[in-house]
């Protein structure tokens, strides 16, 4: 990379810096600004003069610095590597500055963002010979970067040609060139990483339907609101609803095959206990460290504002990288709203025009351009990979009518409202049952009826219905009391108070009930379900709420999440089986 003077400093504004006399800047052009070589991007052109957002701090630049060019946009560098690291906003891996500056990033520093010194044992791929057509996204051969990722060294998108040369297998570093491959400019070397505008999507052959479900573990998720692979879904919540545990609980249980964990603004001992306890958590598939599959990125509060607007970019562009390859990835944004709060104090500092509570007039477009880069795709190598999005938003007090959280509801298909009551009652995950919604639903019935019986999807119907009745009911209790209302309608609010304890409310520190299979949410659905159905009746024939209330086996279900394991499934026939004969001899007394 050559740089080249192409203007000069005429204005510093916090992260914003005014330049002149620009030559031959492109827009997006990565910058370095000053003798320390501080990161910038050029994001506005005016005649000779240019608007620059720089990565770092700008303390010390003053008018008549020189601005140096790269001719290259913010990229990110993609290869074998990026598993396991932590990364700052602009891809900089914290852990290799650490060792060179300490504890302080000190500005300009230059660290590479894939390890130049390793050695990958790179496998070729045994398809190709001299001459062979390569075009983009096909694969050059395989690199094993952990025990479960295989990386796959893909032809760049743009790329293309006839095959001149391809190495031997053997060890080699990310920079080693491994192949030469003739295109219509003339020959190109190929090494096993190369770089891309985090701002620019990678392309794909297809767009796909959403029909499988991105299997989480936790029950009001996969049963109530569930996400489809490739999905996109906002968790919206005050302070101390639990939107960062939510997060970390699907990033550990969730069948995707690699994580992206993007710490967007969050304060500095939230991503500290992320950075900690990440590495300790074990991943239930390999049992092995989780961070053999997910990829950190940590932009806390205190770090550069502008950083954290590029940090969003940066995490997707990764996880576009492994779906190319085939993987399913789940990115975790934690949290949009400082996200947006980054563009609100860009966008004060360029001085443009503000909008709805002073957030940029294209706050809307920005947020749809991050979700649209989710889906379930056919890649151009003729994989199925795909991008799931899970982003929390941070609304000020909770006010889920604020500018972020409103537009994002209109870009994603699935909402995981969080309550402020139910987690100050200590219900986990605090999700709301009747704030939230998912419009997935159709699209993934089918799989769920494959699974688990074709009764599922009436279930979860029937369910929904008794949740909103209890609603009414206890509007009216509010007034009158409960003993105003029949016992028909009393044990309406029972049953859904058993499927709120027994089934929504679940335990992250629990080894049986931190994680539910699919087949397990069926059965345990279906056995409060049967409790409604076979009570309702026993009520009509003149049982009491009161005997219903003190069954026996209504303990052992209420229990059933902690004493109930996965594999062990035959247990809820016998479970079935004991709630049928109390409610049978309930019935007889009164027949």
């Amino acid at each position: 990379m050559t740089e080249r003077i192409i203007g000069t400093v005429k204005r510093v504004n916090g992260p914003v810096i005014e330049a002149k006399g620009i030559s031959d800047a492109i827009m997006l052009e990565m910058v370095y600004v000053g003798e320390a070589r501080i990161v910038g991007e050029v994001s506005k052109l005016i005649g000779s003069n240019a608007v620059i957002q720089v990565y770092e701090d700008t303390t010390g630049l003053a008018p008549g610095d020189n601005i140096y060019g790269s001719g290259l946009p913010l990229s990110a560098e993609l290869g074998p590597g990026l598993i396991g690291t932590i990364y700052d906003g602009i891809q900089r891996p914290l852990e290799a500055i650490y060792k060179v500056s300490k504890e302080y990033i000190k500005r300009g520093i230059s660290v590479p963002s894939l390890d130049r010194e390793k050695l990958w044992p790179f496998q070729p791929s045994a398809e190709l010979s001299k001459g062979s057509l390569l075009e983009e996204g096909m694969s050059l051969g395989t690199v094993q970067e952990t025990e479960r990722i295989t990386q796959k060294i893909l032809i760049p998108p743009g790329d293309s040609g006839r095959l001149q040369w391809l190495i031997e297998p053997g060890n080699y570093t990310v920079d080693t060139v491994i192949a030469r491959i003739m295109t219509d400019a003339g020959e190109k070397e190929l090494t096993m990483f190369h770089k891309w505008s985090i701002r620019k999507p990678r392309p794909i052959a297809e767009r796909l339907p959403l029909l499988l479900p991105l299997i989480t573990g936790q029950r009001i998720i996969d049963t109530l609101f569930p996400l489809a692979k490739g999905g996109t879904v906002a968790i919206p919540g005050g302070f101390g609803t639990g939107k960062t545990m939510t997060q970390h609980a699907i990033a550990k249980w969730c069948d995707a095959d690699i994580i992206v964990y993007i710490g967007c603004g969050e304060r500095g001992n939230e991503m500290t206990d992320v950075l900690t306890e990440f590495p300790k958590l074990v991943d239930p598939k390999t049992g092995q460290s989780l961070m053999n599959r997910t990829i950190l990125i940590a932009n806390t509060s205190n770090m550069p504002v502008s950083a954290r607007e590029a940090s969003i970019y940066t995490g997707v562009t990764i996880a576009e990288y492994y779906r190319d390859q085939g993987y399913h990835v789940a990115i975790m944004a934690d949290s949009t709203s400082r996200w947006a709060e980054a563009l609100r104090e860009l966008s004060g500092r360029m001085e443009e025009m503000p909008a709805e509570e002073g957030f940029p007039a294209y706050l809307p477009t920005r947020i749809a351009e991050f979700y649209e880069r989710a889906g379930y795709m056919k890649t151009l190598g003729g994989d199925i990979g795909s991008v799931s999005i899970i982003g929390a938003v941070s609304p000020p007090g909770g006010d889920f009518s604020e500018p972020v959280t409103q537009h994002t509801k209109r870009f994603v298909r699935c909402f995981w409202g969080l309550d402020r009551q139910l987690a100050n009652a200590r219900h986990y995950p605090a999700i709301s049952w009747l704030e939230s919604y998912s419009e997935y639903l159709d699209d993934i019935i089918p799989w769920w009826e494959e699974r688990v019986g074709p009764q599922w999807a009436d279930d979860r119907r029937e369910m929904m219905e008794l949740l909103q009745k209890e609603v009414r009911l206890l509007q009216v209790v509010k007034l009158v009391g409960p003993d105003a209302l029949p016992d028909t309608q009393r044990f309406v609010i029972e049953v859904c108070s058993v499927f709120k304890n027994a089934f929504l409310q679940q335990n992250a520190f629990d080894v049986i009930d931190r994680y539910s299979t699919a087949e397990k949410q069926m059965r345990m659905l279906s056995l409060i379900l049967l409790y409604w159905h076979r009570g309702s009746d026993a009520i009509k024939r003149g049982v009491t709420i009161v005997k219903l209330k003190r069954l026996k086996a209504l303990q052992d279900v209420i229990k059933m999440k902690f004493t109930i394991e996965n594999e062990s499934l035959e247990k809820f026939d016998r479970l079935e089986a004991k709630l049928e004969r109390g409610l049978d001899q309930l019935g007889a007394l009164y027949d």
